[in-house]
């Protein structure tokens, strides 16, 4: 079995660290469309992406994305770079559109052992400064068509992943993290070791490790590590079959003839932790609504909340998964 090793200093442990990549999203979307059988749990998403590409006006403008996301091929790193916590897609596409010409064009260089580059990545090759323009507008454009209307619910998601296990690495350490992160992964004391087709003997050198929860990364955790990237990894999202559900309450639910029907159907949704805005458009209900029905579970010990960033994530307590389980027979 091929594997990747990363080897970690105290300062590499010291500085690993979690956050949301709306840029990897937007890129790796790209998956989903050209393998629609593989990432089946996204094609109701795959079926309205699939009908904003077909308009010329934004295939024109996304071509040079589509190019550079081959299937089975490696993703130039600097399409993919390392998030902070917090991060917009503005700030992304900023940091995108400043890769100097020479890192362009290494990385480039790098997904090629398996296929050639089309057309557009070997003009890229030929001028990095004249063309990359071009690629932070296919960039802007695929998120604004395809991925901002979703991202309010794809963000909550990764969020609610995120607050996850920064709690696995604050109570049980690197080791703990690294272990449950994915069944592909093992923590051997100083080193990550990675099932994986690449590889890879990989060096932190003191930089750290940004982990990124991907929603469209399905397989195996993905690492951005050539030798003058900064390292990151791209892990699946837990709970991502949850992520395209409008369920509302279950018919003849018991326990909305005792709290209603609009609680209880949040209830049902809260089995991980989301937003209010995500609540509201899996619920089909207006935000308003939302927060009144959680201020009221809130209040009764149902639910509890937790400060992500600059989102504040929602989630059933004990209390209120004793409840479902008691409404459903359990």
């Amino acid at each position: 079995m091929s594997v990747s090793e990363l080897r970690f200093s105290l300062a590499d442990v010291a500085g690993v660290r979690l956050a949301v990549s709306p840029v990897n999203e937007t890129v790796m979307s790209m998956w989903a469309l050209a393998s629609p059988v593989y990432y089946a749990v996204h094609l109701p998403w795959i079926d309205r992406a699939r009908v904003t590409l077909r308009r010329p006006e934004v295939a024109a403008r996304v071509r040079p994305l589509v190019e550079l996301t081959r299937p089975h091929c490696w993703l130039p790193d600097f399409l993919t770079p390392a998030a902070r916590p917090n991060v917009e897609m503005a700030e992304q596409l900023d940091q995108i559109a400043a890769t100097p010409p020479e890192v362009v064009v290494r990385d480039l260089l790098a997904t090629t052992p398996r296929r050639p580059l089309g057309a557009f990545g070997r003009a890229l090759l030929t001028d990095p400064s004249g063309l990359l323009p071009q690629v932070v507008d296919a960039l802007r454009v695929w998120y604004d068509e395809a991925i901002a209307p979703d991202w309010p619910r794809m963000r909550a998601l990764l969020e609610a992943d995120v607050a996850y296990r920064a709690a696995q690495l604050a109570e049980g350490g690197a080791g703990q993290l690294f272990e449950q992160l994915h069944p592909s992964l093992r923590w051997l004391g100083d080193r990550v070791i990675s099932d994986d087709p690449f590889e890879r003997d990989f060096d932190l050198r003191g930089r750290g490790l940004a982990l990124n929860p991907g929603v469209f990364t399905d397989r195996r955790v993905l690492w951005n590590l050539l030798e003058d990237s900064l390292p990151a990894g791209v892990y699946p999202v837990r709970a991502v079959g949850t992520l395209w559900e409008t369920a509302a309450t279950p018919p003849g639910d018991p326990l909305a003839r005792v709290i209603g029907p609009g609680r209880a159907a949040l209830l049902h949704l809260l089995e991980t932790a989301v937003t209010t805005t995500d609540l509201a458009r899996r619920a089909g209900m207006s935000a308003g609504n939302v927060s009144q029905h959680l201020a009221a579970l809130h209040a009764a010990g149902l639910v509890s909340r937790s400060r992500q960033g600059r989102h504040v994530l929602y989630r059933n307590t004990e209390v209120a998964a004793a409840l479902l389980r008691a409404s459903g027979g359990g």
